[in-house]
């Protein structure tokens, strides 16, 4: 019997992982990429929705723009343009002003927002998401075995991410922010009835992407493959001499991984 996510279809089966066949919910191509708007003005974010919207429906804010601009501008802008929101948060405080964060998000159209901390402090975003898909940050693309360890966590990366995953969906979280190389084991041992947001990744060519500080990467086509439902993608399109090249490129890809390619 398939598990599913509620109110999404599953595609049939179609990759492995292990020794399980890989189920697909059944998205639109564009909404697969998730557009991170890293910018430092309400103008250059009209641009970039302005020139990707065509190809790209879902947008992500996070904490450069909302510093600028502020959260509800930002998305009040993108959401006057019919896209969908990532508020990239990483809401982190005591579970009484992460209720108070969630509940200033109730009925401003947000898809996803962000979560990164304690048992406590997820339940206390769950009990107030009023609709907003709450998405538990595992570990940070960014960050390495090393810097783990400079954190006192004594767990390899990806048992750390499962561990955390483990949690966050028992809490009752709607999926998990998680790199491209522990989908497949989240899929493995948790099943396909979550969402998981990958960010960190990369072209498969032999891109260099200006001051880049992404550690655990992955190609869109693996992530997808993997197990992934979504991609948050940043520089490897903003700073491109054909963005809009980048994004047909990668959704190529995503296509491929969700024929079984």
């Amino acid at each position: 019997m398939l598990t599913t996510w509620p109110n999404m279809m599953l595609t049939e089966p179609k990759n492995i992982v292990g020794n399980e066949k890989m189920i697909h919910k059944d998205i639109p191509l564009n909404e697969r990429i998730i557009f991170a708007l890293d910018v430092g003005s309400i103008e250059k974010a009209k641009e970039w929705v302005d020139k990707l919207g065509s190809h790209i429906n879902f947008f992500k804010v996070g904490l450069q723009l909302s510093t600028a601009v502020g959260w509800f501008p930002a998305i009040k802008m993108i959401m006057g343009r019919r896209h969908k929101v990532m508020c990239d948060m990483k809401i982190f405080d005591v579970p009484e002003t992460v209720r108070l964060v969630l509940k200033q998000l109730k009925h401003r159209g947000v898809t996803f927002a962000t979560v990164h901390g304690t048992d406590s402090i997820l339940r206390a975003a769950v009990e107030e998401k009023n609709g907003v898909k709450i998405l538990a940050v595992t570990v940070l693309t960014s960050s390495g075995e090393e810097e783990m360890r400079e954190m006192g966590s004594t767990m390899k990366i990806e048992d750390l991410v499962l561990y955390r995953a483990r949690r966050a969906l028992e809490i009752g979280c709607d999926g998990v922010i998680s790199s491209g190389l522990e989908a497949s084991r989240l899929r493995k041992d948790l099943g396909n009835n979550f969402l998981v947001v990958t960010p960190g990744i990369r072209p498969g060519e032999n891109i260099e992407i200006p001051e880049d500080d992404q550690k655990r990467i992955v190609t869109a086509k693996d992530a997808i493959r993997n197990g992934a439902d979504y991609i948050v993608v940043g520089r490897p399109i903003s700073t491109a001499k054909d963005p809009i090249a980048v994004v047909e490129n990668m959704q190529r890809e995503i296509q491929e991984a969700l024929d079984g390619n």
